[in-house]
């Protein structure tokens, strides 16, 4: 049996040119980061492209809310002891 190498056809420079104009208009740079994530119509480059950045937002998301959290305590903490 032969083993056939599944080919992706490449991103040209325009492609990535308007991906780039996408992912730089609010709100609809995440919801089409979640389209091309889990599309199965997406190109396998792109398609990790959405899913690694997604993963970055989702970090800096919860990274973001513990440092609030935390800041807000002391800050909570500060006028109860009389700071």
């Amino acid at each position: 049996m032969e083993h056939e190498a599944v080919k992706n056809p490449v991103i040209s420079v325009g492609d990535w040119m308007l991906t780039l104009f996408i992912l730089a208009i609010p709100l609809v740079n995440i919801i089409f980061l979640f389209i091309w994530a889990f599309s199965g119509d997406a190109n396998p480059s792109k398609a990790t492209y959405a899913k690694a950045s997604l993963l970055w937002i989702a970090i800096i998301f919860v990274v973001t809310i513990i440092f609030s959290i935390l800041i807000f305590s002391a800050g909570i903490f500060g006028i109860m002891s009389g700071m």
